[in-house]
């Protein structure tokens, strides 16, 4: 692993370059598309953090689909899940009957899954997937199912490819653990 120091200020250390993620990417693409091959699925993107990957994962499947965006919050600015999760923008497509895949960047505790799972179960899916790029075990509350995953990730605040913190950072191509005591912003 190497450190990276981002305009002087938050130190970083690399977690999983581009090539990695490019990998993961393709392979959870191959999966999800031999799983729905013939079928219509909605690609649920969870929003911000998913935005990058889903965009990755999309190009990548060769199967026709629909996509779609929720949005939830527990974090806010911090780094550590506040347990409270609530729905801030919902879907916008009837989902009932339909196949879904939802699209989460990471699973930590699981309590945003678990109410996202929620959520979309009140709209009445003919099915329903989880497909998480990375998971933490290490710091899991809840139990949720993960159908399709990248990788499981240790217990440290990451960032890059869609993940953040307090806004910052997602545009890096690779992700990166936050070091703690570090960020000078």
């Amino acid at each position: 692993m190497e450190e990276r120091d981002v305009a002087g200020r938050v130190a970083l250390t690399l977690v999983l370059s581009r090539e990695e993620i490019g990998q993961m990417v393709r392979r959870l693409a191959l999966e999800v598309g031999r799983d729905y091959r013939g079928r219509r699925p909605v690609l649920v993107g969870v929003l911000k953090g998913a935005f990058v990957f889903l965009a990755d994962l999309v190009r990548e499947l060769d199967l026709d689909f629909e996509v779609d965006f929720v949005r939830l919050a527990s974090y806010g600015s911090g780094t550590t899940s506040s347990g409270r999760v609530r729905v801030t923008a919902g879907l916008k497509t009837d989902v009932a009957g339909r196949d879904l895949l939802v699209v989460e960047d990471i699973i930590d505790t699981g309590y945003t899954t678990e109410r996202l799972l929620r959520y979309l179960r009140a709209r009445r899916p003919g099915s329903m997937k989880v497909c998480a790029l990375l998971s933490k075990p290490a710091r899991r509350k809840v139990k949720v199912p993960i159908d399709y995953l990248g990788a499981e990730v240790p217990d440290r605040f990451l960032v890059g490819y869609g993940l953040d913190y307090a806004q910052r950072h997602r545009g890096l191509p690779d992700i990166y653990a936050l070091e703690e005591g570090r960020d000078g912003a």
